[in-house]
């Protein structure tokens, strides 16, 4: 089982950015489809981004479009979410997830879809 480490939240003033990074502490994450998922207090977990298996096709939450982009490296097998212009209702805890695909020419923010998860990143905007 792939087990996933993510990092890079923290507190950011509204309009600023964060890196969420994520890597696997075991197993190889080239193989899977990767997503990042949040969830604020008393509101359910929600897709906010995903990626393919080779990087080439991307979905996004409706009110992130535009402001977050995800990527993955595979030489260094460590995913991203790049985040700008964040507002206060970014904040949440971010998780990133991973599944083997059966088609690995799509991804779905759909978080039922996923078996790995990591433990979660704050990320908090205020001022």
């Amino acid at each position: 089982q792939l087990q996933l480490v993510e990092s890079g939240g923290g507190l950011v003033q509204p309009g600023g950015s964060l890196r969420l990074s994520c890597a696997a502490s075991r197993g190889i994450l080239n193989f899977y489809v990767i997503g990042w998922f949040r969830q604020a207090p008393g509101q359910e977990r929600e897709g906010v981004a995903c990626i393919n298996y080779s990087g080439s096709r991307t979905n996004y939450l409706d009110s992130v479009k535009g402001r977050f982009t995800i990527s993955r490296d595979k030489v260094n097998m460590t995913a991203y979410l790049q985040m700008t212009e964040l507002k206060p209702e970014d904040t949440a805890v971010y998780y990133c997830a991973a599944v083997i695909p059966v088609n690995p020419n799509v991804c779905t923010v759909d978080p039922r879809r996923y078996r790995d998860w990591g433990q979660g990143t704050q990320v908090t905007v205020s001022s």
